[in-house]
């Protein structure tokens, strides 16, 4: 569970600086629209990354207790931010 919640963290660490990357260089856009605001600020990455951690802390307190419930969930979560840093990533080099 733990090497889950980290590659989760960065993942979305990840995508945050390819996404950022992406939009400064006009090559995509940011898909959420509560955080196309700041795409393409410095808190950006600093927004990413502390939401990532609290939603680990999260999970890893429902893991006490509910362990299958939050080992699929978080598998669920790696498997989308790895979809989504893999899509990013078609997006620069194509």
């Amino acid at each position: 569970m733990r090497y889950l919640l980290v590659t989760l963290i960065l993942l979305v660490v990840a995508d945050g600086l390819i996404t950022q990357f992406l939009v400064r260089n006009g090559l995509g856009s940011e898909g959420n629209v509560f955080l196309k605001s700041v795409v393409n600020k410095e808190t950006f990455i600093l927004l990413k990354a502390s939401g990532a951690i609290l939603c680990a802390f999260i999970l890893w307190d429902i893991q006490r207790r509910w362990y299958k419930l939050a080992f699929i969930s978080t598998t669920c979560f790696v498997a989308v931010y790895a979809g989504i840093v893999f899509w990013n990533l078609f997006v620069y080099f194509i």
